[in-house]
Formats: C-alpha cells, sequence, structure tokens
C-alpha cells in the first residue's frame, strides 16, 4: 500500500468528515462542537474520534440554525463547496426548517431599521447639541 493507492475510505473521524464537508472551517473548530454537544451521530452525542460510515445520521446546531444529514460519502480531504456538498444529502424537513429560521430572522433584521451610513463628523456634533438642549 502506497501513497499512489486510492481505495475508497469505510470509515472517517467525526471531526475530519465535518471539516472535509464544509460544515466548519477548520477540525479544531468542528471538535469544540462536537464537545460542545452541537453534534450529535445517530440521535446521540459523540466524541471527535466517532468514527461514522456511509448512511449515519448527523444532526448539526450551528448559528441558531440546524442540519439533519445522512453520509452519502467520505473524504479525508478538504475539497471545493460543490464537491463537499456531495459527501451528504439533507433530509427536506431539515431543509425547510432552516429556511423558515433564516426567513424569520431575516423579518426581524428588517423590522429594525439600519442607519445608511456612519455620522459624519458634522452630524455627530449636532446630535451631541441636540442631547444637550433636551437634558436641561
Amino acid at each position: 500500500m502506497g501513497k499512489g493507492d486510492k481505495q475508497p475510505l469505510a470509515k472517517l473521524r467525526l471531526d475530519k468528515w465535518l471539516w472535509a464537508a464544509r460544515f466548519f472551517k477548520t477540525r479544531a473548530i468542528a471538535t469544540e462542537a462536537i464537545n460542545g454537544g452541537k453534534v450529535h451521530v445517530d440521535g446521540t452525542r459523540a466524541k471527535p474520534s466517532k468514527e461514522i460510515e456511509v448512511g449515519t445520521s448527523i444532526r448539526i446546531h450551528k448559528n441558531e440554525l440546524e442540519w439533519t444529514v445522512n453520509v452519502a460519502g467520505l473524504s479525508k480531504h478538504r475539497r471545493p463547496a460543490a464537491e463537499a456538498t456531495l459527501l451528504y444529502t439533507e433530509s427536506e424537513d431539515s431543509i425547510t426548517q432552516r429556511e423558515a429560521a433564516t426567513e424569520t430572522r431575516r423579518q426581524q433584521y428588517a423590522a429594525h431599521p439600519q442607519a445608511e451610513r456612519k455620522p459624519s463628523k458634522r452630524d455627530r456634533r449636532l446630535i451631541h447639541r441636540f442631547k444637550q438642549s433636551h437634558d436641561d
């Protein structure tokens, strides 16, 4: 078995797979999320060294969003995003829940008016004068 042998993987560490599938930017962040209980394998908490295989169900909670995916492939290497999506299939329920959560957050954000730009020095002076005049 030399370096050129290309045998398909039977099992892979959970933290490596999450990194390769681009759910987390680094393995260290993936490990931290797993240890923090943000990742469940087949319905139970897992450790970063948990060996996963094709067909394993993984639930990932990240940034107020949740993915429920089934492992469709294994890769030790981080590939482009288009190839990384081939490593898993997301359930329909997961997609609809994530889209609903995103839409809810978007509506909450739209309800709060945002300033178009930072106040200029002149604007800050005017604001300061206005506040000073109303403090009396």
